[in-house]
């Protein structure tokens, strides 16, 4: 595979959303882009759904979800779009579960979780989901692994995570969901565990070695790559954001020895990330400067080595982002409010 050159890379600035909005959720289904969801600007859960249209440029709004709410799990199935959980109107973790029929143009309820919860992360794998994690109305996290069979409309309990998070990172590898990072309260999550679907149990792997929060994650042919983020500083030091790259390689099935060469050029939190055209890409976020961040990078797969790309066109953090018809697709998030920026970031011939 022949690596693109950074200077292929081009953004384009797309129709923009009705209303600024962060915590919204896309999701690919059957060929179509569609954004669930989100936090408006006085921060209120929204019932909207659109669906992007690239040949036209244009977002077409869809029927309102019945229960307003931001950060929600979504998983497609076939024609269908399952949407989970998430934070509703009063600031409160939903045990919700609805169902948006895309031919029919119609939302239906299913059959609730056992317990509310936000920051639920998902896999779908032969037309199972399977839903990990999240917070609770207590606040605190949850270990739950539930899968959910869409002919009979019921969860069913699975082996629980050894490790309770939220908002976790998940990858599908072969019949292995792995599972790394999170959150607990305030407090990064470190473990990486491996759910294996046909065992139906769970293994440890080694941990992330340096304790980041709000750092972004990539899954490659190869490899899974921690990117930046927060790293907390021991004592009453305040944390410091960080350029560090960790790399697990999945055939050594171990974090690999990395010198600072592999670093990003740019320190950055809360930013996008995402695997295009056999890159890394890193991009926006927040950092040491005042305002938020504009920059992009790629990281070269033979040379080891970022290089820079051109700039988010709106620079901005907390996004929503999908790597879509071999575009990365970046959406809302925060620029000195929420942004209806839409912007993809992809190669000039394509």
């Amino acid at each position: 595979m022949s690596i693109p050159s950074t200077k292929s890379f081009r953004w384009h600035s797309l129709a923009p959303l009705a209303l600024g909005r962060v915590y919204c959720t896309p999701v690919e289904s059957g060929g179509q882009l569609y954004l669930i969801g989100g936090c408006d600007e006085s921060g209120s859960p929204m019932n909207t759904c659109e669906v992007y249209s690239p040949e036209a440029n244009q977002w077409t709004t869809l029927p309102p979800m019945p229960t307003p709410r931001a950060g929600v799990a979504v998983a497609p199935l076939g024609k269908q779009i399952l949407v989970i959980g998430g934070m509703g109107i009063h600031r409160n973790p939903l045990s919700t579960v609805e169902m948006y029929n895309v031919e029919e143009g119609k939302w239906e309820k299913k059959n609730s979780l056992d317990e509310a919860a936000m920051g639920i992360s998902v896999i779908v794998k032969d037309c199972q989901v399977f839903a990990l994690g999240g917070m609770g109305s207590d606040t605190c996290p949850q270990a739950h692994l539930q899968q959910y069979d869409s002919t009979s409309d019921i969860w069913h309990a699975l082996p629980a995570m050894p490790t309770p998070r939220y908002a976790a990172s998940t990858f599908l590898q072969g019949g292995k969901i792995h599972v790394f990072g999170g959150r607990q309260a305030k407090n990064p999550v470190t473990a990486f565990e491996v759910y294996d679907t046909e065992a139906r149990s769970w293994a440890k792997f080694p941990n992330i070695p340096c304790r980041r929060s709000f750092s972004s994650s990539v899954m490659t042919e190869n490899s899974f790559l921690s990117l930046g983020g927060l790293q907390q500083a021991r004592g009453s030091k305040k944390p410091k954001f960080v350029r560090t790259v960790e790399v697990f390689d999945i055939k050594q099935g171990s974090w690999i020895k990395t010198t600072r060469r592999l670093n990003m050029k740019t320190k950055r939190a809360d930013f996008v990330a995402a695997y295009l055209q056999g890159r890394v890409i890193a991009a926006g976020g927040l950092g040491d400067q005042p305002a938020v961040l504009g920059s992009a990078e790629a990281l070269h797969p033979v040379k080891n080595r970022w290089e820079r790309l051109p700039p988010l066109p709106t620079a901005r953090c907390t996004c929503s982002s999908i790597v879509f018809k071999n575009w990365l697709f970046v959406m809302g998030g925060v620029s000195q409010g929420p942004s209806n920026a839409v912007e993809a970031l992809g190669l000039m011939d394509s």
